[in-house]
């Protein structure tokens, strides 16, 4: 058709975004139907507007075309339903089926292939953890009150100086010494005004390619992968982590006590909102599980654990999952005072690579539901407690989590411990077995020049993977969250973004 130019518009219901491909001179009710059929849906009572507030409705008609509106390529128009109008299949109890394996127990891919991407749909999508739907549902906003020297209205007014804030206010986080806005918050900032779809990052190539005989003997651009810059990670997924009780802790460390020998364990409880955090979300341990494992003075071998379904199943009983795991790091300097050596701080490292890789593999386990990711997944609520020496000499909890750039590195099997520098990884070089792409992180030197290098054998690959948030117990909850880095390397990169 002469005159008539090939637009994209952007469809959003309550089952996400879709795109239709029209032409600017079809007719509205030709847009009705592309809609009708591209989003399969039951009936043809729903309406079309080009706002989110309603107000300009775009009605069917076969005389009015689409650039009468004022449609233009890559506008996102909305659809809502017409007197509670079903207009989705709605699956059934009998037949839904939930997938909810998590990325351990998935069949194990190849050494250069991924795992097929499962696209999840409304059928099989993962159900969602309660505290995430519980803020989901709340506004986000921080109110403020009204300033009696800076507002010149009356108490029913409202103003730039006592509107509410956005959940993720740079000013807010900043003055109540929040580094890392929460999750929720993220996704907020993100969503406003439009819709995005979540990917974890693969570092694998992409099956399915024809092109080409598989690797080493052949790839492309079309299934290789790019190239990793490590970044700093705006968001974490936890904010705190508060133990009930003081009791199951120093179970727990009545076998270091006796023995000498270090600990791991399980931490079991629930996740519920964090008060001091806009939209936060605070890990609140109830109990302790310590799996099978054979003690040493540096380090626990993990054994085959026989009791862990049952514990699991028995927590699950009680409304208690897996919220994260701990072990210790200590060596007694005074016996008769009780005091520990510090061995972690600004001038050692904070988490090892070896810690950041298990921790990784945990959280790779224990994957988060989201609706706003493709494959249903994305980041997780998993998190690390190491009790070590602080700087006091006194035994100190810490909470860790890696960030999606860690994990996907560990889930890949390309990051990879040094032996003589604990703080210290590196990638693993590319072979025959294995494709490994191209992993970089930044350097900021002293006059804020940023050289990016490889990180590659004897090159430190974890350093902006970690993020960390305070430890706290019940009676002393009044720590706010912060930022650690990984390592010292990590803290002087991060110093000049």
């Amino acid at each position: 058709m002469s005159g008539s130019k090939k637009m994209t518009l952007r469809v959003q219901s309550s089952e996400g975004t879709t795109r239709v491909d029209v032409l600017d001179t079809d007719s509205t009710s030709r847009l009705f139907e592309r809609i009708y059929e591209t989003l399969h849906l039951n009936t043809f009572g729903f309406a079309l507007y080009k706002d989110r507030a309603r107000k300009e409705e775009i009605a069917s008609s076969k005389s009015r075309q689409l650039r009468d509106y004022g449609l233009q390529h890559g506008d996102m128009i909305y659809l809502t339903s017409v007197n509670g109008t079903v207009l989705f299949d709605q699956p059934s109890t009998s037949s839904a089926v939930v997938t909810n394996k998590p990325h351990a127990e998935q069949s194990e891919p190849g050494p250069s292939s991924v795992e097929p991407s499962n696209t999840v749909t409304k059928s099989n999508m993962p159900e969602e953890d309660e505290v995430d739907l519980e803020l989901y549902r709340l506004p986000g906003t921080i109110q403020r009150q009204r300033d009696e020297k800076l507002c010149r209205h009356n108490s029913k007014g409202c103003c730039v100086h006592c509107s509410p804030l956005e959940p993720w206010d740079e000013g807010y986080l900043k003055e109540h010494n929040i580094k890392h806005m929460s999750f929720h918050s993220y996704l907020r900032k993100m969503t406003s005004g439009k819709f995005i779809t979540l990917d974890e990052l693969s570092c694998k190539i992409k099956p399915g390619c024809k092109e080409h005989p598989p690797w080493p003997r052949g790839i492309c651009s079309s299934c290789q992968p790019g190239a990793v810059t490590l970044n700093r990670q705006p968001y974490r997924h936890v904010d705190n982590v508060l133990l009930e009780h003081a009791a199951p802790v120093d179970r727990f460390l009545a076998y270091w006590r006796a023995t000498g020998h270090q600990r791991v364990g399980l931490l079991y409880g629930r996740y519920e909102r964090h008060p001091d955090v806009p939209l936060g979300i605070r890990a609140r341990v109830a109990a302790i599980y310590e799996p099978a494992q054979a003690g040493a003075r540096d380090w626990v071998p993990l054994a085959a654990d026989e009791r862990g379904a049952l514990a699991a199943a028995l927590a699950a009983r009680l409304g208690l999952r897996a919220v994260g795991w701990l072990f210790t790091d200590l060596l007694p300097l005074d016996l008769a005072s009780g005091t520990v050596k510090c061995l972690r701080g600004v001038d050692t490292h904070f988490l090892s690579a070896q810690e950041c890789i298990m921790a990784g593999h945990f959280q790779n386990q224990h994957p988060s539901a989201c609706r706003h990711a493709s494959s249903g997944y994305f980041g997780s609520k998993f998190v690390t407690v190491c009790v070590t020496g602080d700087s006091q000499n006194q035994i100190h909890l810490e909470g860790y989590q890696v960030s999606e750039q860690c994990a996907a590195l560990v889930r890949d099997d390309i990051l990879l411990p040094t032996r003589d520098a604990p703080e210290l990884g590196y990638i693993r070089d590319c072979g025959p077995q294995q494709y490994v792409p191209d992993v970089y992180y930044k350097v900021s030197d002293p006059p804020r020049h940023r050289h990016r290098h490889a990180a590659t054998a004897a090159r430190d690959s974890t350093c902006p993977t970690s993020t960390t948030r305070s430890v706290t117990r019940r009676d002393t909850d009044t720590d706010t969250p912060r930022l650690r880095p990984a390592t010292v390397r990590a803290r002087r990169l991060l110093q000049g973004q």
